[in-house]
């Protein structure tokens, strides 16, 4: 566990998370999940949980206060993009190729102790340990920097925030954190192969793709080889576990999770699959 942590000190016997593996699914229904989880453990009917998942079909989410205006809605419908707004905050994110993670737990938890920026560094340590455990070498938490300095680009992978991951300078991973009801949810996208610049072709004023792609790198970049979405999920895992005292055990959403998936879906959704293709 990370020296000076406050987690290095937690005992083993602590109650396990609980591990889920969601199957491939929409953007609203997936965001629909994280949701769904927060409100669970916030009413105690519900443990921590990580869970990992993938989009199906390719989704693109905007940030909880993103304008939608700046998305290129004909062209989504036209080549099978849904459209979701995430719970959380940040930029906008194309997810297709790609793990994506989400952890959800109490505020009181030692692990969120110190605030947003605190907790966010705590984990990206984690997913740094995993990323070279899968020979991403020269993996590095960005630093803190001014938001003026930062930059306000409208795409995720566009710039790095605080503590965020890069790859010699490029991205390679994008998280974001939304407290609610004193729960923590951060959820977050790991790209494992595919073109950063792609997302630009959804956008009306987007950035140049060629910049994009020489500011994002892919798992699969980064580490040399095809690297596949368990063998990913596997190495955070244990990273969660050797340096955040996170043991988990595998288990299903509850049917009190489930009862709320479907009108979060509809508050989520921007772009249906049923609207997909419908023009």
């Amino acid at each position: 566990m990370a020296e000076g942590s406050p987690v290095s000190s937690m005992s083993s016997s602590l109650p396990r998370w609980r591990l889920l593996w969601s199957p491939p699914a929409d953007g609203a229904t997936h965001m629909a999940i994280d949701v769904a989880m927060v409100e669970a453990v916030a009413e105690g009917k519900a443990p921590p949980t990580v869970r990992f998942y993938c989009w199906e079909p390719p989704c693109l989410s905007l940030g909880r206060r993103q304008s939608v205006s700046e998305v290129d809605l004909q062209r989504c419908q036209a080549e099978g993009v849904e459209v979701v707004r995430r719970p959380t905050g940040g930029r906008a994110i194309l997810h297709a190729n790609e793990l994506t993670y989400s952890v959800v737990f109490p505020e009181t938890d030692l692990r969120a102790m110190g605030g947003v920026l605190e907790t966010f560094r705590r984990f990206s340590e984690a997913f740094a340990h995993a990323l070279r455990a899968l020979g991403v070498s020269d993996v590095a938490l960005a630093p803190r920097l001014d938001p003026v300095a930062r930059g306000s680009g409208f795409v995720c992978f566009e710039v790095p925030t605080d503590y965020e991951l890069t790859v010699n300078g490029r991205k390679i991973m994008g998280s974001a954190q939304w407290r609610h009801q004193g729960v923590v949810l951060q959820h977050g996208s790991l790209p494992l192969a595919g073109d950063p610049g792609a997302i630009a072709r959804y956008l009306k004023n987007g950035p140049d793709p060629e910049r994009l792609r020489r500011r994002t790198i892919t798992l699969q970049e980064a580490a040399g080889r095809p690297v596949a979405f368990e063998e990913a999920a596997a190495a955070i895992l244990e990273a969660f576990r050797s340096l955040l005292a996170i043991e988990t055990q595998p288990g299903g959403l509850t049917p009190e999770e489930q009862a709320r998936i479907p009108e979060w879906r509809e508050r989520l959704s921007v772009l249906r699959r049923s609207e997909v293709g419908s023009m």
